[in-house]
C-alpha cells in the first residue's frame, strides 16, 4: 500500500519534471528562433537599405539623363524655331519686293491701257470717217452693204449646200436602191402564193327550184327563222338553183352556208330543225377556224401561239381586205419577213411570228373600236407576253412611230404583199378619189404650175414655176410634198413624186 503511493508519487514528480523541462526547452527554441528572426531581419533591413540606396542612385541618374536629353531637345528646336524665323523673315522681304514690282508693273499696264483706249478712239475715229467717204463713194451705207454681203454669202453657201446634198443623196440613194432592190427582187422570188378575192355574198346551188319553197316555208316561217338564228339576209330570188347568202360578217355566211347545205342534204327544213342545224354548222365553224390556225401556224413554222390567238388567226381566214383574203395575206407577210430577216440578219423566228400576227386586229371586226394594228398589240401583249412581237404589230402600218427592226421588217413585208400585182382590187371610184387626192395635196403648195398623178397612182410628177422655185427649193418641195402625202393620205406600197423644173432661154435674130 504504502509503496503503491510512493510510486504514485515518483510517476506525479517525473511527470513534472517532465513537463518543466519540456516548457524550458521550448522557451529556448523559442528564443533561438526569435533571435534568428531578428538576424534575418537586420539583414533584410541592411539589403533593402542597399537597394534602395542603389535604386535612388540610379534614379537620379535616369533623371540627369532625361534632362540632359530634354535640354538638348529644347535647344535643337530653338535653333530649328529661329531658322525658320529667318526663312520667314526672307520670304516676307522678297514678297515685299515682288509686291512692289507688282504695283509698279500695274501702273504701267494702267498708263498702256490710257494709251489704247486713246489710239483706239483715234482708229474708230478714221474708220468713221472712211466708211463715210466709202458710203458716199459707193452710194449705199454700210448696213446694206452688210447685207448685200450676207446674201452673197447666203447664196453661195445655199448653192454649195444644194450641190453637196445631191451629191450624197445621188451617191447614196444608188447604193440604198440596189440593195434594197436586190434584197426584195430575192425576197419576192422565193415566195409564190395564190391571189383569193372575196366578196359579201355567198352562193348555195340548190338541187331543185323546188327546194326554194321548202326554204321560204309556210308564209316564210323558214327563211325567217334562219334569218333569225344566223343573223344574214337570205335572197331567194330569179337565179336558177341557187340562193344567196349576204352579210358583211363572213363568219355567219359561212355558218349559213354550211347550216344550209346540211338541211338541203337532209331534207327536213321547219323552225326546230333550222335551229339545231345552225347551232351544229357553229360548232363546224368553229373547228374549222381553229384547224385553219393551226395549219397556218404549221405553214410558217411558228409554235406555242396561245389557243385564243390561234382561232383568231383561223378566223382571218373569212375575212377580206380590198379584196385580198386577210390569212392569206398574214402567211405572205411571214414568209416576207422571214426571208427579209434572213437577209439582213434579224430574228427569222421573230419576224415570222410578228408578221403572222400583225393583222390580228382585224379578226375582232367592230367588236373593239380603234385601227386595227393597235387592237392587234394589244391582243399580243395579252395573249403572248412577246414585247417585241406587240411593238412590230403597232407599228407596221405608220399609226405609231417605227423604231424597232422587226416594224420596219413587218410593214416592208406587209407593203410588198398588199401592193404586188393581182393582190388586191379596188373601185373605179375609190381609185379616181385617191388620184384626185394625190394631185390635190402636190397642187396645194406654192410655184407649183400642174401636177399629173400616173402609174394608176405610184407615181406623182410636178411641172413648178422655174422663176418661183429653183433647183433647192426643188428638193425641199419633192421632201415636202412627200411629208404631206404621207401624213393625211392612205395607199399601198409606195408612190414617186417627182418634180421637174424648165427654164427656157427665147430670142431672135433679125
Amino acid at each position: 500500500m504504502f509503496s503503491t503511493a510512493l510510486y504514485i508519487v515518483v510517476v506525479g514528480l517525473v511527470l513534472l519534471l517532465g513537463l518543466l523541462l519540456g516548457y524550458f526547452a521550448r522557451q529556448i527554441l523559442a528564443n533561438q528562433q526569435l533571435r534568428r528572426t531578428q538576424n534575418e531581419a537586420k539583414r533584410l533591413l541592411e539589403e533593402a537599405s542597399v537597394a534602395n540606396e542603389d535604386m535612388l542612385r540610379r534614379a537620379r541618374e535616369e533623371a540627369n539623363k532625361v534632362r540632359a536629353a530634354a535640354e538638348a531637345d529644347s535647344r535643337e528646336r530653338r535653333f530649328e524655331l529661329q531658322r525658320l524665323e529667318r526663312r520667314f523673315a526672307q520670304k516676307e522681304e522678297k514678297l515685299e519686293h515682288k509686291l512692289e514690282a507688282l504695283e509698279r508693273r500695274e501702273r504701267g499696264l494702267g498708263n498702256r491701257e490710257r494709251e489704247i483706249e486713246a489710239v483706239k478712239a483715234q482708229i474708230e475715229e478714221i474708220r468713221a470717217k472712211q466708211l463715210q467717204r466709202l458710203e458716199l463713194i459707193s452710194g449705199i451705207s454700210s448696213d446694206e452693204a452688210k447685207q448685200e454681203l450676207l446674201r452673197s454669202i447666203e447664196e453661195e453657201i445655199r448653192e454649195e449646200a444644194s450641190r453637196r446634198v445631191r451629191e450624197w443623196e445621188s451617191r447614196i440613194k444608188g447604193e440604198i436602191d440596189d440593195k434594197a432592190r436586190e434584197i426584195l427582187a430575192t425576197t419576192i422570188q422565193r415566195c409564190a402564193t395564190d391571189v383569193v378575192s372575196e366578196t359579201t355574198v355567198s352562193v348555195v346551188p340548190l338541187p331543185s327550184d323546188e327546194m326554194k319553197g321548202r326554204l321560204i316555208g309556210r308564209e316564210g316561217r323558214n327563211i325567217r327563222a334562219l334569218e333569225q338564228a344566223t343573223g344574214v339576209d337570205l335572197i331567194i330570188d330569179d337565179t336558177p338553183e341557187a340562193v344567196t347568202i349576204s352579210s358583211f360578217d363572213p363568219i355567219r355566211r359561212e355558218i349559213t352556208r354550211v347550216a344550209l347545205n346540211n338541211l338541203i342534204l337532209d331534207g327536213r327544213i321547219h323552225p326546230a330543225r333550222i335551229e339545231e342545224v345552225v347551232e351544229k354548222a357553229k360548232n363546224e365553224v368553229e373547228t374549222a377556224v381553229r384547224n385553219e390556225g393551226e395549219r397556218a401556224m404549221r405553214e410558217v413554222g411558228v409554235v406555242g401561239l396561245h389557243p385564243e390567238l390561234i382561232r383568231l388567226i383561223g378566223k382571218l381566214k373569212f375575212r377580206s381586205s380590198y379584196g385580198q383574203n386577210v390569212l392569206t395575206h398574214s402567211l405572205e407577210v411571214a414568209h416576207f419577213g422571214g426571208m427579209l430577216a434572213a437577209e439582213i440578219g434579224a430574228d427569222v423566228a421573230l419576224a415570222k411570228k410578228a408578221g403572222l400576227l400583225h393583222d390580228i386586229g382585224k379578226a375582232v371586226g367592230h367588236e373593239v373600236e380603234g385601227p386595227h394594228a393597235s387592237i392587234g398589240a394589244d391582243l399580243v401583249k395579252q395573249w403572248d407576253k412577246s414585247t417585241e412581237v406587240a411593238q412590230a404589230v403597232a407599228e407596221h402600218h405608220g399609226e405609231a412611230t417605227t423604231t424597232s427592226a422587226l416594224g420596219f421588217i413587218v410593214a416592208t413585208a406587209d407593203a410588198i404583199s398588199g401592193s404586188r400585182l393581182g393582190a388586191r382590187r379596188e373601185s373605179l371610184e375609190q381609185y379616181l378619189k385617191r388620184i384626185e387626192a394625190l394631185e390635190s395635196v402636190a397642187n396645194s403648195f406654192p410655184g407649183v404650175e400642174k401636177a399629173f398623178a400616173i402609174q394608176a397612182g405610184r407615181e406623182v410628177r410636178i411641172l413648178v414655176r422655174p422663176e418661183q422655185v429653183d433647183d433647192l427649193g426643188a428638193m425641199r418641195l419633192a421632201r415636202d410634198i412627200v411629208k404631206k402625202i404621207e401624213d393625211t393620205l392612205a395607199y399601198p406600197g409606195q408612190i414617186k413624186v417627182t418634180v421637174m423644173r424648165e427654164t427656157r432661154a427665147v430670142d431672135y435674130a433679125k
